[in-house]
């Protein structure tokens, strides 16, 4: 994987450019040793590290707009970061940018139980935003499985996801509005506390756009009332493409469960030695809940196990009350750190059309066998969000850039079928030179287009998204 090579011109300018990140920032918000930023030299795809020239750690809007400001006049490359979950090398540095994180905006800053939103700094993560609207009897919907973890700000950079995504959207589906600060300093407001704001749809292009735009330091996010109950079940069957087939029916069928997950033997196999939850030992089983009121919740769960016992599983397990649920998503909700006990592993991300999980589950299996790395599928069947895991021995050389191969030939695969390189990991560096797979020159030229309006000296997470080849003329005119 290949990065940018510094410009040693930004390296020598570094006691400067401390020099005046100190004037415009508290003295402990600028971390310049080199012993110091290595902690911020990978984010969550570890497999790559570099430290950066210089972290910085704002507290306001103000001080982003500074760092921004001092950052665009020398020309340095500025590389956002949230809480460093991303699996996709989203917030990876380069050795002449400078790491901004927005680990200290953590306030909420409004909340209307009326109508309906909440606005926070987007440091906050995911789960303290329901933390802090719960005692209301409300919620914030998307749960990506980071979620204790990760900030707002990622998640809307990568337009983040979760389990219960199928019902309630990603994050733009809960994004009302941002502040965002642009790559030479400039305060923007975009979007507010209501729908469908008057204009252009700059709030869709901005979720999902990996920090190539603007730091977005503030967010008015949607909240919902909390369902009156909800309740999931667990079927059991001997084989993954069979698996797929109930999924595609289930969503046929008109029925919009909260949430289909998707878990295959390796992943049974380890969450039972890791979390105990008493899982059947089959091929593949989907956890399907739902939710509303009891005679909703009974009435959808009968129409699911109809459909269900049509692919003669092998178990369905439908939960009784609270205790029964957790144990069927405890093993669900354990299955990354499950598998991180059997060893070293790519967790992917490509979508497909719900209608090609059995082709694209049965096409996994034969590269799997044919890489010779085993793939543990574990997934948001609802919405064919996939993320197979590809274990390796990082100690044994040449096994990453195998595993690497594999993945790129499934996110290809998923592609192929009529899906897309990413569902909300995002692109960052891992599935950089795949993006000519899936979009034709013209389509590449567009979009870099639009970075050329929010960022026109690509200072902005420029060595991310864009192939390297493709961005060389626009990054080299910094």
């Amino acid at each position: 994987m290949d990065m940018p090579t510094p410009n040693p011109d930004l390296l020598a300018q570094k006691p400067k450019l401390v020099a005046r990140l100190r004037a415009v920032l508290p003295k402990d918000a600028v971390i310049d040793a080199p012993e110091e930023v290595r902690a911020y030299e990978c984010d969550a795809l570890t497999a790559y590290r570099c430290a950066p020239l210089v972290a910085v750690l704002p507290s306001t809007t103000e001080e982003v707009a500074a760092v921004l400001r001092i950052c665009h006049e020398m020309g340095v490359p500025v590389v956002p970061r949230g809480s460093g979950t991303s699996l996709a090398g989203g917030a990876l540095p380069t050795a002449d940018c400078v790491i901004l994180g927005v680990a200290r905006l953590r306030e909420v800053i409004e909340i209307n139980t009326s109508d309906r939103y909440i606005r926070v700094q987007t440091g906050m993560t995911n789960l303290s935003v329901t933390a802090a609207v719960e005692s209301d009897g409300f919620f914030y919907a998307p749960d990506p499985s980071s979620q204790l973890a990760c900030a707002i700000a990622g998640n809307i950079a990568m337009n983040s996801g979760g389990a219960h995504c199928l019902k309630y959207g990603v994050t733009t589906n809960n994004l009302l509005g941002v502040t965002m600060v642009l790559a030479d300093g400039e305060v923007v407001e975009i979007g507010g506390a209501h729908m469908d704001a008057g204009g252009l749809d700059l709030l869709g292009v901005i979720c999902g756009s990996e920090g190539q735009l603007g730091i977005v330091t503030e967010a008015t996010l949607r909240i919902l009332p909390k369902p009156e109950g909800a309740r999931p079940v667990l079927i059991g069957f001997d084989s993954n493409e069979v698996a797929g087939a109930c999924v595609a029916d289930i969503i046929k069928s008109g029925l919009i469960p909260v949430a289909i997950e998707f878990m295959d033997r390796p992943i049974i196999r380890a969450t039972e030695s890791f979390a105990g939850a008493g899982y059947p030992d089959c091929e593949a089983l989907l956890i399907v809940e739902v939710e509303g009121s009891p005679q909703e919740i009974a009435d959808q769960l009968a129409r699911i196990t109809t459909i269900a016992r049509r692919h003669n599983p092998v178990e369905i397990r439908e939960s009784q009350g609270p205790e029964e649920s957790a144990r069927i998503w405890l093993g669900r909700k354990s299955a990354f750190g499950a598998m991180g006990q059997m060893g070293d592993y790519i967790c992917l991300d490509g979508t497909i059309p719900v209608g090609a999980l059995p082709l694209v589950l049965k096409r996994i299996g034969e590269l799997s066998e044919a890489a010779g790395h085993m793939v543990g599928n574990v997934f948001h069947a609802g919405d064919g969000n996939m993320h197979p895991l590809i274990l390796f021995n990082a100690n044994e050389p040449g096994q990453l850039e195998s595993a690497e191969a594999l993945g790129a030939d499934i996110l290809r695969l998923c592609v192929d079928v009529g899906g897309c390189l990413t569902g909300e990991h995002g692109v960052g560096v891992e599935k950089r030179d795949l993006m000519t797979h899936q979009f034709s020159p013209a389509d590449l030229e567009a979009q870099m287009a639009v970075k050329d309006v929010f960022d026109p000296n690509w200072v902005l997470n420029p060595a991310k998204v864009f192939p390297l080849t493709v961005s060389a003329g626009r990054r080299g005119a910094q």
